[in-house]
């Protein structure tokens, strides 16, 4: 029986990165982490109100456990309330990007209602995942990272289809009251 493998809670040591510039497109909010020691890190991920891409940029593959369903490996896409998620590995270096619903519609499409799961990155986006992951990898820095990122989601957005008016006005104003509006008063507004 082999010994247990030391685990590192997630307060470790990160480099964080945030963009220097404001991006073009509305509800994309983005943040590059990377993990600067050796030991196994295991990160409980805090739900957030956005869909969330993790886009895998480490030596090792992140693991992802969720609730919902099987175990990913690398880049993947989390619904609103993917329910109880972790990740771990190792030389962790990642780019989260979190979408607002309104914004993952046309980025995303259909697949934008992920609901309470996880989907892995390529399924959404075919072969477009692993060579934007490419791209990413090949940054020099974080903005040029960021800037890529932008660009891709960019050309997705133009692509898609963009949400009712109805809709995206409705998730703004339950984002900008903090969920304090009143379903009525958001009907009676939308029609």
């Amino acid at each position: 029986m082999r010994p247990a493998e030391p685990v590192r809670a997630a307060a470790a040591v990160w480099e964080i990165a945030v963009p220097s510039r404001p991006g073009r497109l509305a509800g994309v909010k983005m943040a590059g982490f990377r993990d600067r020691a050796n030991d196994l890190v295991d990160l409980p991920v805090v739900p957030y109100p956005a869909v969330t891409l993790v886009i895998d940029l480490g030596r090792e593959p992140l693991l992802v456990e969720h609730a919902s369903g099987p175990p990913r490996r690398g880049s993947l896409a989390a619904g609103l309330a993917p329910g109880a998620v972790r990740a771990r590995g190792r030389h962790i270096e990642c780019l989260q990007v979190r979408l607002s619903p309104a914004t993952a519609h046309a980025v995303l499409g259909a697949c934008s209602e992920l609901g309470e799961t996880v989907a892995a990155l390529d399924e959404l986006w075919g072969r477009d995942a692993a060579r934007t992951a490419e791209q990413l990898r090949a940054a020099r820095s974080w903005d040029q990272r960021f800037a890529i990122a932008q660009a891709a989601l960019a050309r997705r957005h133009q692509a898609g289809r963009p949400a009712d008016p109805e809709v995206a006005f409705a998730w703004e104003q339950m984002v900008t009251s903090r969920g304090q509006v009143r379903v009525e008063r958001l009907a009676a507004q939308t029609g």
